[in-house]
């Protein structure tokens, strides 16, 4: 069976679909696992670790982490929750944001403007379908310790029973909206910012619009787009936040700076997230399709 995806285009040129096999849409899986299994999941842990402990520095954040498990430490909740997160939100993402994309060139619209709405509804499709208790149970695994007074006697699905029990299924689910924001703003930004800038990268070289980019061109302008895409830092400030009034009391606590928190880790995973999903996952679909013929 085969379903369409969109290409790439850029502009000057007319967006076609390619029918691509199943397999294919495997590519954003398997590009998302690899995202977590190699930086990702160092990244993640940091920049939760800062949230969860708003009075350490990143030096004590490392030093906690590694005090807490070696190396292991930087992948706590890779297996399962990370691993099956990643291998779900992956594949809606490259799927939903490449038809959107599309629909949108064939509006007309520039690809910078395609990527941004395509990336708005893939982030969108991925955090309510995937996201929700697979980020509950990451964040669980990474600060299940508080819990027990640093110690980690307790298990994550220990916690997650007692919360259950406490809060429903709301309480599971807590944040998504949030979340869902967060992936919207997310992959809108680093989409369409990743799109600009290839456009500039061809407008500098001054080649043909619909000529093709190199490697290490594909990956700088994601590295672009993801790295500038630290701008949505206080969602994911406030996402890890639960009083009522979080933003007032970060305001008041911190100040700006405050909203700010885990901004270093969060764009080094924002870079390397667009680099494998962006660039990495264009280079997989082409690919895919020339391995199996099904242009």
């Amino acid at each position: 069976m085969t379903v369409a995806i969109a290409s790439t285009t850029v502009p000057g040129t007319t967006a076609t679909k390619k029918k691509v096999n199943f397999a294919n849409l495997g590519v954003g899986a398997a590009m998302n696992m690899f995202e977590v299994t190699t930086l990702g999941q160092p990244f993640e842990v940091i920049k939760t670790h800062l949230a969860a402990n708003r009075q350490d520095s990143i030096a004590t954040a490392f030093k906690k982490i590694y005090q807490r498990g070696g190396l292991s430490g930087f992948y706590q909740g890779m297996i399962p929750w990370a691993w099956i997160e990643a291998s779900t939100k992956g594949a809606v993402l490259i799927f939903a944001a490449s038809e959107i994309e599309y629909v949108a060139k064939g509006s007309g619209v520039s690809p910078f403007a395609a990527g941004l709405i395509g990336g708005m509804g893939g982030g969108l499709a991925q955090a309510y379908t995937t996201m929700g208790f697979c980020t509950f149970m990451k964040t669980v695994e990474i600060t299940r310790h508080k819990a027990v007074g640093g110690a980690a006697e307790v298990s994550t699905f220990a916690v997650a029973r007692d919360i259950f029990k406490r809060e429903g299924i709301m309480g599971i689910n807590k944040g998504v909206n949030a979340v869902a924001l967060r992936q919207c703003t997310n992959w809108g930004s680093r989409l369409g910012l990743s799109r600009l800038a290839e456009e500039t990268i061809r407008n500098f070289r001054g080649i043909d619009a619909g000529s093709p980019l190199t490697a290490w061109e594909k990956i700088a302008a994601s590295a672009i787009g993801g790295g500038l895409s630290i701008w949505n830092q206080p969602i994911e400030v406030i996402r890890k936040m639960t009083i009522a009034n979080c933003a007032r009391w970060i305001w008041q606590t911190n100040g700006l700076k405050g909203f700010y928190r885990g901004s270093v880790p969060r764009f080094g995973l924002g870079m390397w997230q667009t680099i494998c999903m962006v660039a990495g996952g264009d280079a997989l679909k082409k690919l895919v399709n020339e391995k199996y013929g099904k242009n």
